[in-house]
């Protein structure tokens, strides 16, 4: 009878102490600067993945990028005091990649690797 208490009580706290863990506030992912936003990217290939990730990461307070070869969706999370929206677009199309409102420069365009051609709106 004793060692099944022992067993209940040690159960009891691993749980206790896993919904703790859990439950804990990252400041820097979940402050109140904290901000994920979406931008419509295009672009064909895990080249255009690289280029497109590696133009913005090097900025201060991007926390987290991550293009989707697929959907053509880059999701980043940033600080919101320390980058702004037209500035990540800006990078990214200045890579050769249109992005929301902001299209690329045609000759940076023409210079991509033939694959990562994508069909341009005109």
């Amino acid at each position: 009878m004793q060692t099944l208490k022992t067993f209940l009580f040690i159960a009891i706290a691993v749980s206790l102490t896993s919904f703790a863990r859990a439950q804990q506030f990252n400041p820097k992912l979940d402050g109140p600067f904290a901000i994920t936003k979406s931008f419509r990217v295009n672009g064909t290939c895990e080249m255009c993945k690289h280029r497109i990730e590696s133009s913005i990461k090097t900025l201060p307070g991007i926390w987290f990028s991550n293009w989707d070869v697929s959907s053509k969706i880059l999701m980043v999370t940033y600080d919101k005091s320390k980058v702004n929206t037209v500035t990540i677009e800006r990078l990214v199309s200045g890579q050769g990649h249109d992005i929301d409102s902001m299209n690329a420069a045609a000759d940076v365009y023409i210079k991509l690797p033939e694959c990562c051609h994508y069909q341009r709106k005109s």
